[in-house]
Formats: structure tokens, sequence, C-alpha cells
């Protein structure tokens, strides 16, 4: 089977990577091997908060600071910029809204009730910008409900001065969710919202609401796309937002689920719950092509590889006792040779590990025994220099490396 380029990882790097390239009407097949991250997503994007352990309130201004390993250092400032103002038309082309100032970062509430750092984030959810044009705050919850804590919101509320209230509503459809409270979560409930049942939804909103000025309620509404979102919001008449609950997330489904709509109808191939096995590489230094569980003997074959495969979190990367290694093609990999230097013994230290990744050359070829591999890039979370989870920089290093890797890949071609 040969296609113009093969981009292992359906994720939100490689789902970024395969639409880029199939809108402009190349033959791309994603080989995607289950859940990405996506699912697990706050429904919010971050750029770069945290630099050395302090806020950062320009992004764009700060990935001046980082160290050249990184992955924005090897984008260049200028190009890191040059991208970012790419972002929203992007995802607005897929049916995803997204709000946020490119060179500035806001702060989106979390299901804690407290406030996190983020660069952009789905147009449902609610900022403290937002709260503050508001004096009194319905937070309405779902009876039962396991993933969301209506008092913690409360209590952020109030420290804001603002007067909350705390209630909770049902349906009938949820009633029957509720026989089993393994099924009280977002996703379920996010599959009954529609139609009828999201009227319903919305009037018992509405009188729980009472005299409020705005509505917070859990992410539990929208799983394929933002209309259900859009419809309550007409129908309570009052401004309402989301707020993010714990995974499983109705928002990172959601973006998940639009993205790859948009990329099958441009033509793109995702080939779900498949695995890549292996990969030859030739003398030159090209991968001549690659194997898949479901797939079997049968070649994969293309111009261009992405991988996308994610880090440890979805085993792009994986780790045994004395050993991180790349699973497909035994890529090198940046990790400290003393294996006492992986890990800080203080758990809530900053973990040496997490930096680990694929090497690769400033034009994002992953390294193999030192040598680039000519036809392979690589993207997002795989690469290592970075620390996502510290720096609040895990989509944007995914959002970006995946459009810049894949304008390269049109340039060349």
């Amino acid at each position: 089977m040969k296609y113009d380029i093969i981009i292992i990882g359906g994720g939100l790097s490689g789902l970024v990577a395969g639409l880029s390239l199939a809108k402009e009407n190349k033959r791309v097949a994603i080989v995607s091997l289950g859940q990405s991250a996506l699912h697990f997503s706050s429904g919010s994007l971050g750029l770069l908060g945290t630099v050395d352990g302090k806020a950062v309130e320009d992004p764009l201004e700060a990935v001046k600071t980082l160290p050249a390993e990184h992955p924005y250092s090897m984008l260049g400032a200028e190009r890191v910029k040059e991208l970012a103002v790419k972002v929203k038309p992007f995802f607005a082309d897929a049916g995803i809204t997204l709000r946020g100032e490119d060179s500035r970062n806001s702060e989106r509430m979390t299901p804690m009730g407290e406030f996190k750092r983020c660069w952009l984030t789905l147009d449902d959810f609610i900022t403290r910008e937002d709260l503050s044009k508001y004096k009194k705050v319905a937070v309405v919850s779902v009876l039962s409900f396991l993933d969301f804590y209506p008092d913690f919101v409360a209590s952020g509320l109030r420290k804001l001065g603002i007067e909350p209230s705390v209630s909770y509503v049902t349906t009938p459809e949820i009633d029957r969710l509720r026989r089993s409270t393994a099924e009280m979560r977002a996703t379920s409930i996010g599959r009954q919202l529609h139609g009828k049942a999201l009227d319903e939804f919305a009037d018992a909103v509405m009188k729980a609401a009472g005299d409020a000025d705005a509505i917070l309620i859990p992410c539990v509404v929208g799983m394929d796309d933002e209309e259900p979102v859009k419809a309550l919001r007409a129908k309570v008449g009052k401004p309402l937002y989301c707020v993010a609950t714990t995974p499983m997330s109705v928002a990172g489904q959601r973006m998940q689920t639009q993205l790859r709509r948009r990329f099958e109808r441009l033509g793109g191939t995702y080939l779900l719950g498949d695995n890549v096995t292996d990969g030859r590489i030739s003398e030159n230094g090209e991968i001549e092509y690659i194997h898949t569980v479901n797939i079997g003997d049968e070649k994969l074959v293309a111009d261009s590889y992405i991988l996308a495969s994610g880090d440890f979190f979805s085993r792009g990367i994986i780790a045994e006792p004395h050993r991180i290694y790349e699973p497909v093609f035994g890529l090198d990999v940046d990790v400290d040779g003393d294996r006492d230097k992986w890990f800080d013994r203080n758990f809530f230290a900053e973990q040496p590990y997490m930096k680990f990744g694929v090497a690769v050359s400033d034009d994002f070829h992953p390294l193999k025994d030192g040598k680039t591999v000519k036809n392979l890039y690589a993207v997002g979370s795989v690469i290592g220099g970075h620390n996502a989870l510290k720096e609040e920089s895990g989509a944007g290093t995914a959002v970006l490396t995946a459009l810049h890797v894949a304008d390269k890949i049109l340039k060349n071609n």
C-alpha cells in the first residue's frame, strides 16, 4: 500500500500534521493504536505557561529564553510566532472554535475551582477574565456525576468575591445511566444530551440557575461537535460556560472527533486500532517501508514518514529498568547514561526523564546511530528536550512542530 505520507500516531500532533497535508491533496495515512492523550485533554491548549518555575504572561516572548535543545528553540522564536497565529484558523477549519490571544496567556478554571494558565481554550470554557463580569454565578452539576466538584468550584468563586449557588439537575435519560455508577461519566452523559434530552437539560439548568448572572456547568455537552453547546446557550438565555471535568474528557474527545472527521473528509486514511511493529531503514538512511499488526506482511510504503507516537504515556518511548528506547525504528533517544540521573527521589520535583525523547536534527529528522533518517520526521511529545508538564507546553509543542514539519514536507515535494 503506497501513500505520499504515513504518520505513526493519531493524537493531536499526528492529526494536525495529517490534516495540514491532506488539505494540499496529499495521500496521507495515519496509523493509530487507540485512544490518544486528547481523550484526557482539558479542552485548552498551552503554548508555554512556566519557565524556570516562573509564570509566563507572554509565551511568544518567553520562547526566546528557552535552552537550545527545546523544540521551540529549534523552530526559532520568529517561526514559533509565525505558526502560532495560524492555530485558531486551522482549528476553525475543522469546526473547533478557540479563543485567546496569540501573545498572552489567560487562566481557565479547573475542576477543583482553581485557575490554570492556558494559551487558547475552547469557546465554551470559563476563564478568570470571563468571571470578572459577574456578581452572582450558579454552579449547576448533574446529580450523582462523579467527575466534577461543584463545592470546590463555588469556593474558587468566593475567592474572587463572587456569590455562588450550587445545585444538581437530572433528566430521564441521565436517570437511566444512574443505574450503574460506572456510567455516570462525562462522556456517557454527553452521548445522551442531544435533541429532546438537551431541551430537558436546558429547562432544568434554567430553573436551577434562578436569578444568577451566569451559569457554570461541567463539560458534559457536545461530544461530537460544538453545536449542542451553542444550542444549550441559546435555550438557557443567560451567559453559560463549561468547566473542565476529570478524564475521560468530552472536550478532548470532541477535538479528536472533529480533527479526524475533517481529515477523513479530505481523503485521509485513518487506521484505528493498528500498531506499527517495525520499519526497514536502507543503507542510505531512508525508510523503505513499515509493517503493522493488522496489515501483517503487506508493506506500507510512503515518500515521507512522520513519527507522532507520543512519549511514555502513549508508549512512543518505552522505559525498562535499565534502558529507555524508541520501539519502532530503534531511534536514538536523549537519555542521561546513569540511571540514577533519570529521576529525582523527591516525587514533587521536576523529573529529568520528562525531558527524554527521540534525538532530532535541526530539521526534525530523527537520528539513528548518530545519523539522520532522511525521509522521517518527528513531531510532538516524542521529541526530547522539554518538560511539557512543568512548562505547560504540551499542546503547543504538538501543534507547532506538526504544522512546521507538514510545511517542510510540502515544500520539499
